[in-house]
Protein backbone atom coordinates (compact mmCIF):
# COMPACT_ATOMS: atom_id res chain seq x y z
CA UNK A 1 0.00 0.00 0.00
CA UNK A 2 1.67 3.49 -1.10
CA UNK A 3 1.34 6.22 1.11
CA UNK A 4 -1.23 8.31 -1.47
CA UNK A 5 -3.69 5.18 -0.84
CA UNK A 6 -4.21 6.52 3.11
CA UNK A 7 -4.52 10.21 1.57
CA UNK A 8 -6.53 9.03 -1.02
CA UNK A 9 -8.66 6.86 1.42
CA UNK A 10 -9.50 9.51 3.35
CA UNK A 11 -10.59 12.00 0.75
CA UNK A 12 -13.13 9.04 -0.47
CA UNK A 13 -14.93 9.48 3.25
CA UNK A 14 -17.97 12.48 3.52
CA UNK A 15 -16.77 15.95 4.30
CA UNK A 16 -16.69 17.24 7.72
CA UNK A 17 -17.16 21.07 8.36
CA UNK A 18 -16.23 22.47 11.77
CA UNK A 19 -18.44 25.24 13.64
CA UNK A 20 -21.86 23.34 13.83
CA UNK A 21 -23.68 24.60 16.27
CA UNK A 22 -26.02 21.65 17.41
CA UNK A 23 -25.12 18.59 18.26
CA UNK A 24 -25.18 16.55 14.96
CA UNK A 25 -21.61 17.05 14.34
CA UNK A 26 -20.48 15.17 16.94
CA UNK A 27 -22.76 11.84 15.91
CA UNK A 28 -20.89 8.50 14.40
CA UNK A 29 -21.25 7.99 10.75
CA UNK A 30 -22.93 4.96 9.45
CA UNK A 31 -19.81 4.18 8.02
CA UNK A 32 -18.18 4.77 10.47
CA UNK A 33 -19.56 2.58 13.48
CA UNK A 34 -17.92 -0.67 13.00
CA UNK A 35 -15.78 -1.33 16.42
CA UNK A 36 -16.62 2.53 17.84
CA UNK A 37 -20.08 1.02 19.01
CA UNK A 38 -18.52 -2.20 21.04
CA UNK A 39 -17.67 0.50 23.56
CA UNK A 40 -18.45 4.48 23.59
CA UNK A 41 -17.27 6.64 26.19
CA UNK A 42 -20.03 9.29 26.95
CA UNK A 43 -17.21 12.20 26.03
CA UNK A 44 -15.60 10.80 23.25
CA UNK A 45 -15.20 12.71 19.64
CA UNK A 46 -16.29 11.78 16.63
CA UNK A 47 -14.20 9.61 13.88
CA UNK A 48 -14.31 12.04 11.17
CA UNK A 49 -13.06 14.56 13.26
CA UNK A 50 -9.61 12.42 13.72
CA UNK A 51 -9.83 11.27 9.69
CA UNK A 52 -10.01 14.68 9.07
CA UNK A 53 -6.88 15.99 10.69
CA UNK A 54 -5.09 12.61 9.50
CA UNK A 55 -5.90 14.01 6.32
CA UNK A 56 -4.81 17.73 6.69
CA UNK A 57 -1.75 16.96 8.48
CA UNK A 58 -0.86 14.46 5.05
CA UNK A 59 -0.66 11.08 7.16
CA UNK A 60 0.81 8.74 5.40
CA UNK A 61 1.71 4.69 6.30
CA UNK A 62 5.11 6.13 7.73
CA UNK A 63 3.24 8.29 9.93
CA UNK A 64 3.47 7.15 13.62
CA UNK A 65 0.40 8.90 15.52
CA UNK A 66 -0.27 9.32 19.37
CA UNK A 67 -3.08 9.87 21.32
CA UNK A 68 -1.71 10.70 24.91
CA UNK A 69 -5.42 10.53 25.76
CA UNK A 70 -6.63 8.24 23.96
CA UNK A 71 -10.19 7.46 25.72
CA UNK A 72 -12.00 4.38 24.26
CA UNK A 73 -9.54 4.56 21.27
CA UNK A 74 -11.33 6.56 18.33
CA UNK A 75 -7.87 7.78 17.28
CA UNK A 76 -6.23 4.90 17.01
CA UNK A 77 -9.27 2.75 15.45
CA UNK A 78 -9.41 5.34 12.44
CA UNK A 79 -5.57 4.81 12.34
CA UNK A 80 -5.87 1.06 12.35
CA UNK A 81 -8.48 1.16 9.64
CA UNK A 82 -5.93 2.96 7.51
CA UNK A 83 -3.05 1.09 7.93
CA UNK A 84 -1.27 4.10 10.27
CA UNK A 85 0.66 2.96 13.02
CA UNK A 86 -0.29 4.20 16.18
CA UNK A 87 0.15 4.80 20.03
CA UNK A 88 -2.53 5.52 22.63
CA UNK A 89 -1.88 6.17 26.67
CA UNK A 90 -4.32 6.09 28.75
CA UNK A 91 -4.76 6.37 32.71
CA UNK A 92 -8.24 5.20 33.46
CA UNK A 93 -7.84 1.05 33.70
CA UNK A 94 -11.19 0.63 32.07
CA UNK A 95 -11.08 3.09 29.27
CA UNK A 96 -7.19 1.53 29.07
CA UNK A 97 -9.03 -2.08 28.46
CA UNK A 98 -11.21 -0.59 26.35
CA UNK A 99 -8.91 1.31 23.69
CA UNK A 100 -7.10 -2.37 24.09
CA UNK A 101 -9.47 -4.61 22.85
CA UNK A 102 -10.92 -2.43 20.37
CA UNK A 103 -7.64 -2.25 18.43
CA UNK A 104 -7.00 -5.76 18.49
CA UNK A 105 -8.54 -7.48 15.65
CA UNK A 106 -6.18 -10.72 15.10
CA UNK A 107 -8.61 -13.13 17.04
CA UNK A 108 -9.78 -16.28 15.25
CA UNK A 109 -13.05 -15.76 13.75
CA UNK A 110 -14.24 -19.21 14.02
CA UNK A 111 -13.18 -19.49 17.46
CA UNK A 112 -14.66 -16.79 18.57
CA UNK A 113 -18.20 -17.21 16.61
CA UNK A 114 -18.40 -20.60 18.55
CA UNK A 115 -17.18 -19.15 22.10
CA UNK A 116 -19.84 -16.30 21.58
CA UNK A 117 -22.82 -19.08 20.20
CA UNK A 118 -21.52 -21.88 23.67
CA UNK A 119 -21.82 -18.70 26.45
CA UNK A 120 -25.14 -17.70 25.38
CA UNK A 121 -26.43 -21.08 25.67
CA UNK A 122 -24.74 -22.00 28.64
CA UNK A 123 -25.86 -19.22 30.27
CA UNK A 124 -29.48 -19.54 29.23
CA UNK A 125 -29.73 -23.16 30.84
CA UNK A 126 -28.26 -21.43 34.20
CA UNK A 127 -30.39 -18.36 33.53
CA UNK A 128 -33.51 -21.25 33.79
CA UNK A 129 -31.78 -23.16 36.43
CA UNK A 130 -31.18 -20.42 39.08
CA UNK A 131 -34.69 -18.57 38.18
CA UNK A 132 -32.92 -15.69 35.96
CA UNK A 133 -34.85 -16.53 32.56
CA UNK A 134 -36.69 -13.95 31.07
CA UNK A 135 -36.82 -10.49 32.28
CA UNK A 136 -39.59 -10.17 34.54
CA UNK A 137 -42.36 -6.94 33.60
CA UNK A 138 -41.91 -4.29 36.22
CA UNK A 139 -45.64 -4.55 37.59
CA UNK A 140 -44.68 -8.06 38.79
CA UNK A 141 -44.28 -8.25 42.37
CA UNK A 142 -40.87 -10.73 42.14
CA UNK A 143 -39.06 -8.20 40.05
CA UNK A 144 -37.20 -6.78 42.64
CA UNK A 145 -36.26 -10.44 44.73
CA UNK A 146 -33.00 -11.32 44.59
CA UNK A 147 -32.88 -15.11 44.16
CA UNK A 148 -31.12 -17.42 47.04
CA UNK A 149 -27.80 -18.73 46.84
CA UNK A 150 -26.15 -16.28 44.41
CA UNK A 151 -23.50 -13.76 43.98
CA UNK A 152 -22.87 -10.60 45.98
CA UNK A 153 -20.15 -7.73 45.37
CA UNK A 154 -17.73 -7.16 48.66
CA UNK A 155 -18.82 -4.02 50.46
CA UNK A 156 -15.92 -2.46 49.56
CA UNK A 157 -17.14 -2.39 45.81
CA UNK A 158 -20.60 -1.91 46.93
CA UNK A 159 -19.33 1.15 48.35
CA UNK A 160 -17.91 2.49 45.12
CA UNK A 161 -21.24 2.06 43.28
CA UNK A 162 -23.57 4.76 43.34
CA UNK A 163 -26.54 3.80 44.86
CA UNK A 164 -28.84 3.06 42.28
CA UNK A 165 -26.79 2.93 39.41
CA UNK A 166 -28.01 -1.01 39.35
CA UNK A 167 -31.28 -2.79 40.39
CA UNK A 168 -30.55 -6.00 42.57
CA UNK A 169 -31.83 -8.50 39.73
CA UNK A 170 -29.95 -7.47 36.65
CA UNK A 171 -27.15 -7.25 38.89
CA UNK A 172 -27.26 -11.27 39.50
CA UNK A 173 -27.51 -11.72 36.12
CA UNK A 174 -24.56 -9.52 35.34
CA UNK A 175 -22.15 -11.41 37.59
CA UNK A 176 -23.25 -14.99 36.37
CA UNK A 177 -22.34 -13.75 33.28
CA UNK A 178 -19.11 -12.32 34.51
CA UNK A 179 -18.32 -16.02 35.88
CA UNK A 180 -18.96 -17.56 32.44
CA UNK A 181 -16.89 -14.82 30.88
CA UNK A 182 -13.95 -15.07 33.67
CA UNK A 183 -13.88 -18.92 32.95
CA UNK A 184 -12.91 -18.44 28.28
CA UNK A 185 -9.84 -19.70 28.21
CA UNK A 186 -8.33 -17.88 25.05
CA UNK A 187 -7.42 -14.36 26.29
CA UNK A 188 -8.41 -12.52 23.47
CA UNK A 189 -11.69 -14.16 23.71
CA UNK A 190 -12.33 -13.10 27.15
CA UNK A 191 -11.48 -9.87 26.77
CA UNK A 192 -13.77 -9.23 24.05
CA UNK A 193 -16.60 -10.93 26.03
CA UNK A 194 -15.50 -8.60 29.21
CA UNK A 195 -15.69 -5.62 27.07
CA UNK A 196 -19.14 -6.19 25.53
CA UNK A 197 -20.22 -6.82 29.42
CA UNK A 198 -19.22 -3.25 30.08
CA UNK A 199 -20.93 -1.54 27.09
CA UNK A 200 -24.44 -3.39 28.14
CA UNK A 201 -23.63 -2.21 31.67
CA UNK A 202 -24.19 1.49 30.29
CA UNK A 203 -26.01 0.77 27.23
CA UNK A 204 -28.78 -1.69 28.25
CA UNK A 205 -28.72 -2.50 32.17
CA UNK A 206 -27.90 -0.11 34.52
CA UNK A 207 -29.85 3.11 35.58
CA UNK A 208 -27.52 5.53 33.95
CA UNK A 209 -27.98 8.54 31.91
CA UNK A 210 -25.58 11.31 31.09
CA UNK A 211 -26.10 14.77 30.45
CA UNK A 212 -23.93 14.89 30.11
CA UNK A 213 -22.72 14.24 33.44
CA UNK A 214 -23.82 10.39 34.57
CA UNK A 215 -26.79 10.40 36.53
CA UNK A 216 -29.08 7.65 37.65
CA UNK A 217 -32.68 7.49 36.30
CA UNK A 218 -35.76 5.88 36.84
CA UNK A 219 -34.63 2.26 38.01
CA UNK A 220 -35.24 -1.25 35.64
CA UNK A 221 -36.51 -3.74 38.07
CA UNK A 222 -35.33 -6.65 35.82
CA UNK A 223 -33.37 -6.36 32.05
CA UNK A 224 -33.15 -9.10 29.54
CA UNK A 225 -29.43 -9.65 29.98
CA UNK A 226 -28.57 -12.24 28.24
CA UNK A 227 -30.13 -10.95 24.93
CA UNK A 228 -28.15 -7.38 25.37
CA UNK A 229 -25.06 -9.46 25.78
CA UNK A 230 -25.67 -11.58 22.89
CA UNK A 231 -26.57 -8.69 20.40
CA UNK A 232 -23.82 -6.95 21.38
CA UNK A 233 -21.49 -9.93 20.95
CA UNK A 234 -23.04 -10.74 17.38
CA UNK A 235 -22.19 -6.56 16.53
CA UNK A 236 -18.36 -7.69 17.60
CA UNK A 237 -18.14 -10.63 15.63
CA UNK A 238 -19.82 -9.04 12.62
CA UNK A 239 -17.45 -6.08 12.56
CA UNK A 240 -14.29 -8.17 12.84
CA UNK A 241 -15.51 -10.66 10.01
CA UNK A 242 -15.86 -7.45 8.20
CA UNK A 243 -12.50 -6.39 9.02
CA UNK A 244 -11.04 -9.51 7.93
CA UNK A 245 -11.88 -8.88 4.70
CA UNK A 246 -9.39 -6.11 4.04
CA UNK A 247 -5.94 -5.66 4.74
CA UNK A 248 -5.06 -2.44 5.32
CA UNK A 249 -4.71 -2.61 9.24
CA UNK A 250 -2.58 -5.60 9.06
CA UNK A 251 0.17 -3.87 7.79
CA UNK A 252 -0.03 -1.52 10.92
CA UNK A 253 0.67 -1.59 14.80
CA UNK A 254 -0.95 0.06 17.37
CA UNK A 255 0.02 -0.07 21.18
CA UNK A 256 -2.26 0.79 23.70
CA UNK A 257 -0.01 2.01 27.08
CA UNK A 258 -1.15 2.35 30.84
CA UNK A 259 0.40 5.74 31.81
CA UNK A 260 0.13 9.26 32.97
CA UNK A 261 -0.12 11.61 30.02
CA UNK A 262 1.40 14.35 31.93
CA UNK A 263 5.06 12.95 32.11
CA UNK A 264 4.51 10.16 29.22
CA UNK A 265 7.20 7.86 31.03
CA UNK A 266 5.69 4.98 29.01
CA UNK A 267 6.11 6.21 25.50
CA UNK A 268 9.54 5.20 24.12
CA UNK A 269 8.80 5.91 20.30
CA UNK A 270 8.88 9.18 18.76
CA UNK A 271 5.57 10.25 16.79
CA UNK A 272 5.24 12.53 14.26
CA UNK A 273 1.21 13.29 14.03
CA UNK A 274 -0.78 14.06 17.65
CA UNK A 275 -4.48 14.26 17.20
CA UNK A 276 -5.91 14.32 20.76
CA UNK A 277 -8.41 15.52 23.27
CA UNK A 278 -7.56 15.81 26.65
CA UNK A 279 -9.88 16.34 29.55
CA UNK A 280 -11.50 19.99 29.89
CA UNK A 281 -11.14 22.14 32.95
CA UNK A 282 -14.91 21.84 35.11
CA UNK A 283 -16.56 19.57 37.60
CA UNK A 284 -17.39 16.29 35.58
CA UNK A 285 -15.31 13.18 37.61
CA UNK A 286 -14.55 11.05 34.76
CA UNK A 287 -14.16 8.06 36.80
CA UNK A 288 -17.88 8.23 38.19
CA UNK A 289 -18.93 8.14 34.53
CA UNK A 290 -17.22 4.67 33.96
CA UNK A 291 -17.70 3.89 37.37
CA UNK A 292 -20.14 0.51 37.09
CA UNK A 293 -18.13 -1.26 34.92
CA UNK A 294 -14.74 -0.45 36.39
CA UNK A 295 -16.31 -2.52 39.57
CA UNK A 296 -18.11 -4.82 38.36
CA UNK A 297 -15.27 -5.93 35.75
CA UNK A 298 -12.88 -5.84 38.89
CA UNK A 299 -10.71 -2.84 37.39
CA UNK A 300 -11.76 -1.09 40.88
CA UNK A 301 -11.95 -2.94 44.39
CA UNK A 302 -11.96 -0.40 46.53
CA UNK A 303 -11.23 2.78 47.22
CA UNK A 304 -7.84 2.76 47.73
CA UNK A 305 -7.92 2.23 43.72
CA UNK A 306 -9.74 4.52 43.06
CA UNK A 307 -7.85 7.54 44.85
CA UNK A 308 -4.27 5.78 42.69
CA UNK A 309 -6.27 5.85 39.52
CA UNK A 310 -7.17 9.78 40.29
CA UNK A 311 -3.93 10.82 41.11
CA UNK A 312 -2.86 9.53 37.85
CA UNK A 313 -5.21 12.42 35.87
CA UNK A 314 -5.01 15.31 35.22
CA UNK A 315 -6.07 17.59 37.76
CA UNK A 316 -9.40 19.09 35.93
CA UNK A 317 -12.44 18.85 39.02
CA UNK A 318 -12.19 19.02 42.69
CA UNK A 319 -11.87 14.70 42.74
CA UNK A 320 -8.87 15.03 41.69
CA UNK A 321 -7.44 17.71 44.30
CA UNK A 322 -6.35 15.66 47.16
CA UNK A 323 -3.53 17.80 48.82
CA UNK A 324 -3.05 21.51 49.20
CA UNK A 325 0.13 22.10 46.43
CA UNK A 326 2.52 25.16 45.73
CA UNK A 327 0.88 26.34 43.13
CA UNK A 328 -1.01 29.48 44.68
CA UNK A 329 -2.14 33.03 43.14
CA UNK A 330 0.30 35.29 44.16
CA UNK A 331 3.50 32.61 42.64
CA UNK A 332 1.50 30.81 39.77
CA UNK A 333 3.89 31.75 36.92
CA UNK A 334 1.22 32.27 33.84
CA UNK A 335 -0.77 35.12 33.84
CA UNK A 336 -3.83 34.11 31.58
CA UNK A 337 -4.40 31.60 34.11
CA UNK A 338 -4.23 33.16 36.89
CA UNK A 339 -6.30 36.29 36.11
CA UNK A 340 -9.12 33.38 35.29
CA UNK A 341 -7.58 31.90 39.24
CA UNK A 342 -8.26 35.19 40.49
CA UNK A 343 -11.50 35.71 38.57
CA UNK A 344 -13.09 32.61 40.12
CA UNK A 345 -12.14 33.17 43.84
CA UNK A 346 -13.85 36.93 43.51
CA UNK A 347 -17.05 35.48 42.69
CA UNK A 348 -16.68 32.40 45.10
CA UNK A 349 -16.19 35.50 47.81
CA UNK A 350 -18.84 37.91 46.12
CA UNK A 351 -21.39 34.87 46.87
CA UNK A 352 -20.55 33.86 50.06
CA UNK A 353 -19.70 30.14 48.53
CA UNK A 354 -18.01 28.32 51.44
CA UNK A 355 -17.65 24.56 50.46
CA UNK A 356 -14.80 22.75 50.27
CA UNK A 357 -15.21 22.12 46.62
CA UNK A 358 -16.13 25.76 45.87
CA UNK A 359 -13.00 26.72 47.55
CA UNK A 360 -11.10 24.44 45.56
CA UNK A 361 -12.36 26.05 42.31
CA UNK A 362 -9.74 28.28 41.42
CA UNK A 363 -7.10 25.85 42.50
CA UNK A 364 -8.55 23.13 40.06
CA UNK A 365 -7.67 26.05 37.07
CA UNK A 366 -4.55 26.37 38.58
CA UNK A 367 -3.23 22.80 38.36
CA UNK A 368 -5.44 21.75 35.45
CA UNK A 369 -2.99 24.23 32.95
CA UNK A 370 -0.56 24.01 35.04
CA UNK A 371 -0.75 19.88 34.05
CA UNK A 372 -1.29 20.47 30.80
CA UNK A 373 1.73 22.44 30.21
CA UNK A 374 3.55 20.13 32.05
CA UNK A 375 2.12 17.42 29.21
CA UNK A 376 3.26 19.64 26.24
CA UNK A 377 6.74 20.29 27.69
CA UNK A 378 7.66 16.35 28.09
CA UNK A 379 5.62 15.86 25.08
CA UNK A 380 7.82 18.06 23.00
CA UNK A 381 10.82 16.22 23.85
CA UNK A 382 9.70 12.97 22.80
CA UNK A 383 8.37 14.30 19.10
CA UNK A 384 9.87 13.92 15.81
CA UNK A 385 10.95 17.34 14.20
CA UNK A 386 8.14 19.14 12.39
CA UNK A 387 5.60 16.89 14.33
CA UNK A 388 1.60 18.21 13.79
CA UNK A 389 -0.66 17.97 16.46
CA UNK A 390 -4.34 18.60 17.00
CA UNK A 391 -5.77 19.33 20.22
CA UNK A 392 -9.66 18.83 20.62
CA UNK A 393 -10.74 21.50 23.72
CA UNK A 394 -13.60 22.85 24.85
CA UNK A 395 -14.30 26.26 26.78
CA UNK A 396 -15.81 26.22 29.86
CA UNK A 397 -18.12 28.35 32.42
CA UNK A 398 -18.38 25.43 35.59
CA UNK A 399 -16.99 27.59 38.07
CA UNK A 400 -19.48 30.25 38.88
CA UNK A 401 -19.73 31.13 35.18
CA UNK A 402 -16.32 32.48 34.60
CA UNK A 403 -15.27 32.01 31.39
CA UNK A 404 -12.15 29.82 30.63
CA UNK A 405 -10.90 30.34 26.77
CA UNK A 406 -9.39 26.43 27.29
CA UNK A 407 -8.30 26.55 23.42
CA UNK A 408 -6.65 30.02 23.53
CA UNK A 409 -5.01 29.17 26.61
CA UNK A 410 -3.65 25.86 25.90
CA UNK A 411 -2.25 27.73 22.47
CA UNK A 412 -0.60 29.90 24.65
CA UNK A 413 0.94 27.25 26.83
CA UNK A 414 2.32 25.84 24.21
CA UNK A 415 3.63 28.17 22.26
CA UNK A 416 5.51 28.83 25.59
CA UNK A 417 7.63 25.67 25.19
CA UNK A 418 8.52 25.65 22.16
CA UNK A 419 5.56 24.86 19.72
CA UNK A 420 4.25 26.92 17.00
CA UNK A 421 0.42 27.66 17.23
CA UNK A 422 -0.76 27.23 13.27
CA UNK A 423 -4.54 28.45 14.36
CA UNK A 424 -7.85 27.32 16.57
CA UNK A 425 -10.57 25.93 14.74
CA UNK A 426 -14.30 26.13 15.65
CA UNK A 427 -15.16 22.77 15.66
CA UNK A 428 -18.87 23.20 17.03
CA UNK A 429 -20.68 25.27 19.62
CA UNK A 430 -22.36 23.65 22.36
CA UNK A 431 -24.75 25.06 24.96
CA UNK A 432 -23.96 25.59 28.74
CA UNK A 433 -26.05 23.95 31.03
CA UNK A 434 -25.05 26.17 33.32
CA UNK A 435 -25.72 29.79 31.61
CA UNK A 436 -27.42 28.83 28.51
CA UNK A 437 -25.18 30.67 26.42
CA UNK A 438 -22.81 28.91 23.86
CA UNK A 439 -19.39 28.04 24.10
CA UNK A 440 -16.48 27.08 21.42
CA UNK A 441 -15.25 23.71 21.02
CA UNK A 442 -12.30 23.98 19.16
CA UNK A 443 -8.81 22.43 17.38
CA UNK A 444 -6.15 24.22 18.35
CA UNK A 445 -3.68 23.21 15.88
CA UNK A 446 0.68 22.86 16.24
CA UNK A 447 3.68 22.30 15.37
CA UNK A 448 6.79 21.27 17.16
CA UNK A 449 8.98 24.27 16.66
CA UNK A 450 13.03 23.88 16.06
CA UNK A 451 13.46 25.62 19.39
CA UNK A 452 14.06 23.41 22.46
CA UNK A 453 11.41 22.88 25.30
CA UNK A 454 11.31 25.25 28.31
CA UNK A 455 12.11 23.94 31.55
CA UNK A 456 9.47 23.57 34.22
CA UNK A 457 9.93 25.27 37.77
Amino acid sequence: MSPNTIIEALEERPATSCGVSNHVINRINDEDEAVHRWYRFVLAFPPHLVTKYLSQFGATRKSLVLDPFCGTGTTNIECLKLGISSYGIEANPIVWFASRVKTTWSVDIEKLAAANERICSLLKREFEVRGLGEARPASSSRSNSTPNGLFKLTPEQEDLIPEGFISPRPLQKVLLVKKHVERQRDQQIRDLHRLALAAILVEKVGNLGFGPEVYRTKAKPDVDVLQAFRVKLADMLSDLQLLHTKDKWKAAKCNILFGDARQLRVLEVKPSLVITSPPYPNEKDYTRSTRLEAVLLGFLRDKKDLRLIKEGLVRSNTRTVFKKTSNSLDDYPILSVRRVAEEIERKRVELGKTSGFEKLYHQVVLLYFWDMRQHLLNLFRKLRPRASLAYVVGDQMSFFRVHIRTGRIIAELAESVGYTVNGIDLWRERRSTTTGLNLREEVVLLEKGTAGGADIA
